[in-house]
């Protein structure tokens, strides 16, 4: 028997906007409330983040250990152990922005590039989409960190980080995600394209 649902579109479960309002406008985020037409035909509404966009960087040395960093998160009130990244500016290709952000908040510049994929890890409430990129061939520089953030740099291995993943102390979903990546590339499930930083630097 022919599963239809892989013959049919997504119409049936796709919301019509009606109406857009914008609920705060702030100098990163801009919430919105939707009020949406149902498949059903009834209306609801749906509040969410308009978000520019980010990345994620796995930065590798040589011997294997990964850069990391240590930044006080004041939604959650904690310091945060996370791999580097950052947002979008505007117009910004995400290669670039990865080169930046590495650059800027851990000093640390790389000779190759590769793209893993893109994570929406909020998608019930934020159009956030976050790009993973992978960098080796480090050499290290000074940080440019930008007015008023603290960070501090520190390098771990992998075991380290799995073992605080397993213990549920490590809980960026964007580091926890940028980790299953690393650990399937290095035992060969899954494949990423190698790209020199100066190509990467064109934007192209």
């Amino acid at each position: 028997m022919t599963d239809q649902r892989r013959l049919e579109p997504d119409e049936h479960l796709v919301e019509t906007t009606i109406e857009r309002e914008q609920l705060v406008r702030g100098n990163f985020l801009d919430v919105r409330r939707d009020t949406v037409r149902l498949p059903g035909g009834d209306t609801a509404t749906r509040e969410y983040i308009v978000h520019p966009g980010a990345v994620v960087v796995v930065a590798m040395l040589d011997d294997g250990r990964l850069v990391m960093e240590r930044q006080y998160r004041h939604p959650l009130g904690r310091v945060m152990l996370e791999f580097p990244a950052g947002k979008l500016d505007p117009g910004e290709p995400s290669g670039v922005c990865a080169i930046r952000e590495l650059a800027e908040e851990t000093g640390y510049r790389a000779a190759e590039w590769a793209f893993a994929a893109v994570m929406h890890n909020a998608i019930a409430y934020s159009t956030e989409g976050i790009e993973i990129w992978f960098a080796r061939g480090l050499t290290m520089g000074e940080q440019q960190l930008d007015h008023g953030e603290f960070l501090e740099v520190c390098t771990m291995e992998e075991a380290q980080l799995d073992g605080l993943a397993a213990r549920g102390e490590l809980t960026d979903a964007k580091t926890l995600v940028a980790l299953m990546w690393l650990q399937k590339w290095r035992c060969g499930t899954w494949a990423l394209d190698w790209r020199p930083a100066a190509e990467l630097a064109t934007g192209r």
